[in-house]
C-alpha cells in the first residue's frame, strides 16, 4: 500500500475492495491494522490481496492505518504517513541511528487495533 491510489474511486469497486476499504474506515485514529489483520477480520483473502486493494483504491480512505506487520513505514509514503501518525497520536518507536533517514516505525504492541466494537 503506497497510499498513491486515486482519491476518486471508480463508480463500481470490486466487492472485495469495498469490504477492505470499509474496514480501513473503521480503524480508529491513532490505531492500525496489518494487511493480514484486515484479511483475517474479513475472513477472506490474505495480506497481499489487501495490500493490492489499498494500493489501487486506498487513496479515498485512511490508508496509513493499514500497515505492514513489522511496523515499518512503506518507502515512498513514509513522510506523509508519519505526519498522519503524529497528528493522530499513533504510538511510534524511534528508529535506530544507523537506519536510513531515521524514520520511526509504528509501535505495533500499542497501536494495533483488534477490531473491537465491530
Amino acid at each position: 500500500m503506497s497510499g498513491t491510489g486515486d482519491t476518486d474511486a471508480p463508480a463500481e469497486l470490486p466487492a472485495y475492495a469495498e469490504r477492505v476499504l470499509a474496514v480501513a474506515e473503521l480503524i480508529p485514529a491513532g490505531k492500525v491494522m496489518t494487511y493480514g489483520d484486515v484479511a483475517e477480520w474479513l475472513d477472506e483473502g490474505g495480506p497481499r490481496q489487501v495490500g493490492r486493494v489499498m494500493a489501487l483504491y486506498g487513496g479515498a480512505v485512511p490508508w496509513w492505518r493499514v500497515v505492514r506487520s513489522d511496523g515499518v513505514l512503506l518507502p515512498g509514503s513514509e513522510l506523509r504517513a508519519l505526519a498522519h501518525y503524529r497528528d493522530e497520536g499513533t504510538p511510534l518507536k524511534g528508529a535506530p541511528a544507523a537506519s536510513e533517514g531515521h524514520i520511526p516505525r509504528i509501535d505495533m504492541r500499542r497501536a494495533r487495533w483488534d477490531g473491537d466494537g465491530r
